[in-house]
């Protein structure tokens, strides 16, 4: 598959539906060295990960729904069964957390959009080799006792849960915009 192929043929397999085996030592590090290769304004580097492998994925996922059941004791079952694999359903899990700050010069709004480009290239990168993930973020993302527990910083977010095995089903196609009709074409307003 050339570059272009696998940019304009991308897709998403479930979390769910990623099983062993996940990346190697090796291709992981590929797939760190691949995702910092974004735009990164300043040159700060606003964005660091966390990777969640083997018995510490379910010791995560069960410290997680421990943590949602005591913040909201009438959680549904299948929302509690849902916690229980939160970060165990693939193989690897990478945590992109946006270290976005202030900055003299550089917006934070485009530190974010650097993080959002990193988890971006960590799923193009599983495709390149042979992989498939998932972006996901779910509550944990938002809530500030989750991110504590994971080992952020107040400041830091969590951009994206990176779902990374082997797919156990092929991908499916999607609808997609048609790019031609989002496109409009800027032109001085007359009289200029």
């Amino acid at each position: 598959m050339t570059p272009i192929e696998l940019l304009t043929q991308r897709r998403t397999v479930p979390a769910a539906y990623l099983g062993p085996p996940g990346p190697t030592a090796k291709q992981l590090a590929t797939l760190l060295a691949a995702a910092v290769r974004v735009p990164d304004h300043g040159k700060l580097g606003p964005w660091r990960f966390i990777v969640f492998e083997g018995e510490a994925r379910l010791e995560a996922s069960r410290k997680l729904a421990e943590l949602h059941l005591r913040k909201q004791p009438e959680l549904p079952a299948e929302e509690q069964a849902k916690d229980d694999v939160r970060l165990a359903l693939a193989p690897t899990v990478i945590a992109v957390v946006s270290r976005a700050a202030p900055h003299v010069k550089i917006p934070e709004w485009e530190q974010l959009l650097s993080a959002g480009a990193v988890a971006m290239n960590l799923l193009n990168a599983a495709t390149a080799i042979g992989l498939a993930a998932q972006w996901l973020t779910g509550w944990p993302a938002y809530d500030a006792d989750a991110r504590a527990l994971l080992g952020l910083e107040p400041f830091e977010r969590i951009a994206a849960f990176v779902h990374v095995g082997t797919p156990t089903m092929p991908p499916l196609e999607r609808w997609r915009p048609d790019p031609a009709a989002l496109v409009t074409r800027w032109a001085a307003p007359p009289g200029d």
